[in-house]
């Protein structure tokens, strides 16, 4: 019963960033890496393209479409077209495999660590809404140390600095959890 309830279960971590999402599902690696970009018809916010496609677009489009980034920053700033993103994304896994198309999503997906209660809740629920079953979230931090495999759970100090698009997250970890960390709004775009 267990086998089965592991094979249907499928694990999935998202780095949602600023500039790139990449996709990393269980016993395969990173399944997709892809600019963060979308393009939507402007009037019924019809997804026309996303990722790749939608960065072909960029600059290139008539009055009646945008290209666009939906995050700044590490967050959401446009909910509606992130949520689309992702679905599309989780759609594409769910679409590869009879087992995929069963399977329970458990998603993890990296938050900056200096977001607010607000945008948490607002990451969770495009997670959820784009078809995910249950959705944790955890610091960027944490999680490029333990992508990393960092000894975090030891009583010293580990420094990370994580910078990304949008936004650079540093921070000193020990014991599991982060002692202290700042998230500065300057990164790879600048």
């Amino acid at each position: 019963m267990w086998r089965l309830f592991k094979k249907l279960s499928s694990g999935i971590a998202i780095d949602l960033g600023t500039a790139n999402t990449l996709i990393y599902q269980q016993g395969r690696g990173i399944v997709y890496r892809e600019p963060s970009v979308v393009a939507r018809r402007r009037k019924t916010k019809e997804i026309l393209a996303v990722g790749r496609e939608a960065k072909k677009m960029i600059g290139k489009t008539p009055e009646a479409i945008e290209a666009f980034y939906p995050l700044r920053n590490g967050v959401i700033a446009d909910f509606d077209a992130a949520q689309a993103m992702l679905s599309y994304y989780l759609g594409k896994l769910s679409g590869e495999s009879f087992w995929s198309r069963l399977s329970q999503k458990i998603v993890v997906i990296g938050t900056p660590s200096g977001s607010t209660e607000v945008e948490r809740r607002a990451l969770s629920e495009a997670v959820l809404e784009a078809g995910a079953q249950r959705c944790y979230l955890i610091e960027e931090p944490m999680a490029a140390a333990i992508g990393a495999q960092l000894p975090v759970e030891q009583a010293k100090g580990i420094l990370i600095c994580d910078i990304g698009g949008g936004t650079t997250e540093i921070a000193v970890i020990s014991l599991s959890g982060i002692v202290l960390n700042r998230s500065l709004k300057m990164a790879g775009h600048k």
